[in-house]
């Protein structure tokens, strides 16, 4: 996730200066939300996507790494002992399949994949979730250190996680955090 610019007031007569960088450090966001108690599981990645890492992997296997470990995430959030399927709804990104992705699906058989057609992101929930996280935390915001952003990002997912009924709002859910219908 990178900050994002946009649209800002300023002085009359003078244009407001918004700094720049031409670095191409990225923080990847992986988050699951359920969508009936708003409750939301994420992990953050951060990486260097001008220079290959020490470990010489290509960005696809560190981000089905980190896919591979967002799902263990998952795992621990919603244990085989007290829900017996959890269905994550993914796109067809390159890291959301793979030997680390289907490792962690061998080791916790009740998490599956549901996998959307090509080109919908309007039918995956969780980006609904996107903007508003944007927008509470990199955006119109220039970070000095990758650290800061990933600080801002966590204030962010953090927020959410304490509001579960924003959560729901976001993704239009019928259900109140109880788990009984609103009236």
């Amino acid at each position: 996730m990178v900050p994002t610019l946009t649209a800002t007031l300023g002085v009359k007569g003078s244009r407001p200066v918004v700094g720049t960088r031409d670095c191409k450090d990225v923080v990847h966001t992986f988050a699951s939300a359920n969508l009936t108690t708003g409750a939301v599981t994420s992990r953050l990645y951060g990486s260097r996507t001008r220079a290959r890492r020490k470990d010489g992997l290509s960005k696809t296997k560190r981000m089905q790494a980190a896919f591979a470990h967002h799902l263990l995430d998952v795992a621990r959030a919603y244990p085989a002992t007290a829900w017996r399927q959890v269905v994550l709804i993914i796109d067809n990104a390159p890291w959301h399949r793979g030997r680390p992705v289907e490792w962690a699906l061998r080791r916790y058989p009740h998490l599956s994949l549901c996998r959307l057609p090509p080109y919908s992101p309007q039918l995956q929930p969780i980006e609904r979730l996107w903007r508003p996280l944007r927008q509470r935390a990199p955006h119109n915001l220039l970070f000095d250190e990758m650290a800061e952003l990933q600080q801002a990002l966590r204030s962010g997912l953090g927020y959410f996680r304490a509001r579960p009924h924003v959560v729901l709002k976001l993704f239009g859910s019928l259900w109140t955090t109880t788990g009984l219908p609103e009236a």
